[in-house]
C-alpha cells in the first residue's frame, strides 16, 4: 500500500481500494465464475487444473487451495467476490468468517452476539 493512504497505518486491516482491486482482478473474477454451475463442477473435479486457467499469481492460486481467505485478501480478493468459493464449499458465510479469525464457529458466534471485537488495537498507529 502507498504509504500516503491515510488508513494504511490500521493494524491487521486491508482496506480494498484500487490498488488491491488491480491487484485481485483476475482473483476475483475466478470467484465470479463459480456463479456458473458448470465451473463450479469443473472446479470441485480439479481444482488446480481449472485455477491455472486463470492468470492469478502462484500466491493467489496456492492461497484459493488452502481456502486461507485472509491471505487472498492481502492479494487482491474482496470478500464479496470471495463468498463464492466458500459457498461453493458448502460453507455459510459465519464459519468462514470464523476461520478467518482463527475462531471456532460457536466462539466466532458468540463474541459477535456479544457486541463483536474490542476495538483495542485495530485503531490507527498514532491513535490511543
Amino acid at each position: 500500500m502507498a504509504p500516503d493512504k491515510p488508513y494504511s497505518d490500521i493494524p491487521g486491516t486491508t482496506i480494498f481500494d484500487a490498488q488491491q482491486a488491480r491487484l485481485g482482478y483476475h482473483l476475483n473474477q475466478f470467484c465470479m465464475s463459480l456463479m456458473n454451475a458448470a465451473d463450479r463442477a469443473r472446479f470441485a473435479a480439479d481444482e488446480r487444473a481449472y485455477l491455472d486457467e486463470w492468470p492469478m499469481t502462484e500466491e493467489q492460486k496456492q492461497a484459493v487451495l488452502d481456502r486461507d481467505y485472509n491471505r487472498m485478501i492481502s492479494h487482491g480478493g474482496n470478500i464479496y467476490f470471495l463468498a463464492k468459493i466458500f459457498l461453493s464449499d458448502g460453507q455459510t458465510f459465519e464459519q468462514a468468517a470464523a476461520s478467518m479469525t482463527g475462531l471456532k464457529r460457536e466462539e466466532y458466534r458468540q463474541m459477535m452476539l456479544s457486541g463483536g471485537r474490542s476495538p483495542e488495537g485495530n485503531l490507527h498507529k498514532g491513535e490511543s
